[in-house]
């Protein structure tokens, strides 16, 4: 049985990992990471994975899981993309889809995509993969559940917003859950 790390201080995606890797990774043990923050000043979601899984795999020594994640929307440029979670200058889910509702007033193009980039790091092994979750950007929040911009996100093929999902449709058909899902099959091919 092998230990990884999940290298975030992010409590919701700690939770909603364990969900999505639990049962499919098998007899392999997740635990939590209260190491250092690294500075995430890469300029893609997959350079950011990377360095916030090398950082938990240097100061753990245990092979490290991350992700790096965020929304994108074409009618901005593919923002707020890598800066999402500090979109509004702060950390507040609410400030950072306000915003963005702010600054799609009046587009009608209103087309996003969550994706979310998914690392491992075991020393000198590292693998990133990417997973996307096409849909648009709504009016107004809708829903209680996740968090992010779940409550403004609508999926394709999906009638209600992410956060109108429960925790395990959304952890069937995610961002997360698509990055996940790859980086699983690579983890088992790798670690039995």
């Amino acid at each position: 049985m092998t230990t990884f790390v999940l290298a975030t201080h992010n409590a919701h995606k700690v939770g909603e990992l364990r969900r999505i890797l639990g049962e499919r990774l098998g007899p392999h043990e997740l635990i939590g990471y209260d190491g250092p923050e690294p500075v995430e000043d890469g300029d893609t979601f997959e350079a950011n994975a990377l360095i916030k899984a090398r950082a938990a795999n240097a100061h753990t020594g245990q092979p490290a899981i991350a992700d790096d994640s965020g929304i994108s929307v074409r009618a901005l440029g593919g923002a707020p993309g890598i800066h999402s979670a500090r979109y509004a200058g702060t950390r507040s889910d609410v400030d950072n889809y306000t915003l963005l509702l702010e600054n799609l007033k009046g587009e009608a193009d209103r087309a996003a995509e969550f994706v979310c980039a998914a690392a491992l790091v075991d020393g000198d092994r590292e693998i990133v993969v990417r997973g996307v979750w096409p849909g648009e950007v709504l009016e107004a929040p809708s829903g209680a559940h996740g968090f992010g911009y779940d409550p403004v996100f609508k999926p394709e093929g999906v009638a209600t917003s992410s956060a109108e999902l429960t925790p395990d449709e959304k952890n069937a058909i995610s961002h997360r859950a698509r990055a996940f899902g790859q980086l699983v099959e690579e983890l088992r091919r790798i670690y039995g």
